[in-house]
């Protein structure tokens, strides 16, 4: 049998150019010197880009919307722009009798004010259901229900 070949331990690391060496095959990303050039960079062509592909000449066009945010609709008039005609206005109220109306007329009326009391909630705005209309086109554009 033949003993086995052992390699003497080096006494010193490898040198810059033998290290490398070793890895000629892998791409740099910074341009190493040839034979003939000197390292201090002159004479040298740029760095390859390796990022996206540079932009074509067509410029694009991105629209812009608008989004606007969502109004909410109490017993107060709101300044926004109408959906219906673009302007910017003020709404308009209408009431109108909604649950909250009915059901105050059906308390005061098993409460016993029978003779024409109970129609008292039917003339209190702060008891009805408000409609908010756009005062330029006349466009119904939100409501807010009491009940």
């Amino acid at each position: 049998m033949s003993a086995p070949s052992v390699n003497p331990v080096p006494s010193a690391p490898p040198s810059y150019e033998e290290t490398v060496g070793i890895n000629r095959n892998y791409p740099h990303p910074y341009p190493v010197p040839g034979p003939g050039q000197k390292p201090d960079g002159k004479g040298m062509n740029p760095p390859p880009y390796m990022g996206q592909p540079s932009p074509a000449n067509n410029p694009v066009i991105v629209p812009t919307v608008y989004v606007q945010q969502p109004v909410v609709f109490y017993d107060r008039p709101v300044q926004l722009c109408c959906p219906s005609c673009n302007q910017m206005i003020v709404t308009r109220l209408s009431y109108d009798a909604g649950a909250l109306t009915w059901l105050s007329c059906g308390g005061l009326c098993l409460l016993g004010c029978i003779g024409g009391c109970c129609l008292i909630p039917f003339c209190i705005d702060a008891l009805k259901d408000v409609d908010h209309i756009c005062p330029k086109c006349n466009a119904l554009i939100g409501s807010y229900k009491r009940l």
